[in-house]
């Protein structure tokens, strides 16, 4: 995604979360049914992984199924708007 790589099913300290992007420091998660009831466990390892840096996009696996191009749309216009900003830091 705009030249970024994202690793699958990634390990965080102790997490493991969908799609990560060093660079970026952005994690993607994808909610489904499954996190219905891990809801407030979710919150908390998000919080514990934001203290590290790391940024959020979270998508139900619904929005992903039915909508997979309005989706990574999304995904790109916010590494549009992140990038300049991390080249910036460099």
């Amino acid at each position: 995604m705009e030249g970024y790589a994202f690793h699958r099913q990634k390990p965080i300290g102790n997490y493991i979360v969908d799609f990560f992007c060093k660079d970026m420091m952005l994690a993607i998660e994808i909610d489904g049914v499954s996190h219905d009831e891990k809801y407030y466990c979710d919150i908390k390892r998000q919080k514990d992984l934001e203290k590290f840096g790391v940024r959020f996009l979270r998508y139900q696996d619904i929005d992903i199924k039915r909508n997979t191009e309005g989706v990574l749309a999304k995904i790109k216009r916010w590494t549009e708007k992140h990038s300049d900003s991390l080249r910036e830091n460099v």
